[in-house]
């Protein structure tokens, strides 16, 4: 899932595609370098972000998915606003990826249930501007399957049907470094609740403090370490940045993998 950012203040790509041209030929790149889908959106979620109005949200990615999923782009729209998530699907995107997991817009789980559209539900305690205080955790993979499970059903109890329903983690949402660490090498614990897991590591903090490395857009070679952690704990999905070298990565991995098996049997 190649991540595409229309905004001004993203902590990692904040303003590189705010122009639409700019973000359609990003898109492309992205779908070139091998990304299966992207994840389009138009408000900053990062650690002590404010809200973004809707209408400039939408103003903001309707043009970018209207352009690529007519191109035959498969279109996630991160966004926690209904209104967002209406007029994104009709303008052809086929997922949601809502950071609150359907907490902050009361009207977003009605939107998607007259939908047939797939749901990511992430996981987040507070919102971005609070979430940072929320971070005392028992054991965190399973407080984080327990709290999933609550928006799962509250989801299906709304008319979502299970089987279109990923989850995330958070990783970085509610989350410091202890916990990012403590939570990722457990994400198989997740499983148990059945349904495909999508992991978002790229460029975050916890890679930038780990490796020393202040500039998220040069975080590259920790990202994919740690989507390969997240992929042998059993991530469906990877949210990225860098295509590219996570697709190489990714392909070589798979490979060696396949190898060692073969000289196992």
């Amino acid at each position: 899932m190649g991540v595409l950012n229309v905004t001004p203040d993203s902590f990692s790509d904040g303003g590189r595609h705010l122009d639409a041209a700019s973000a359609i030929a990003a898109g492309r790149r992205m779908l070139a370098d091998g990304a299966d889908l992207l994840d389009i959106g138009g408000e900053s979620t990062r650690p002590g972000a404010l809200p973004t109005l809707p209408d400039i949200e939408q103003a903001r990615v309707l043009p970018i998915i209207t352009a690529l999923a007519a191109e035959g782009a498969v279109i996630s729209v991160d966004t926690r606003n209904a209104a967002t998530m209406a007029a994104a699907l009709a303008a052809g995107a086929r997922i949601v990826n809502d950071v609150s997991a359907l907490r902050h817009d009361p009207a977003a789980a009605g939107v998607l249930a007259k939908s047939d559209c797939q749901v990511i539900l992430m996981h987040m305690r507070g919102n971005p501007m609070n979430m940072m205080t929320h971070k005392s955790y028992g054991d965190i993979a399973e407080d984080v399957t327990t709290e999933l499970a609550q928006r799962i059903a509250f989801a299906v109890s709304a008319g979502i049907a299970r089987e279109r329903i990923a989850i995330d983690p958070g990783i970085g949402f509610a989350k410091g470094l202890a916990e990012n660490l403590a939570l990722l090498p457990r994400l198989s614990v997740l499983s148990r609740l059945g349904c495909p897991i999508v992991v978002g590591v790229s460029r975050k903090g916890f890679i930038g403090a780990l490796s020393e490395e202040v500039d998220p857009k040069m975080r590259a070679p920790g990202s994919i370490v740690a989507g390969l952690v997240a992929v042998q704990q059993g991530a469906s999905m990877l949210r990225v940045h860098d295509v590219a070298e996570t697709v190489q990565a990714m392909r070589v991995w798979r490979g060696l993998s396949r190898q060692a098996s073969d000289s196992i049997l």
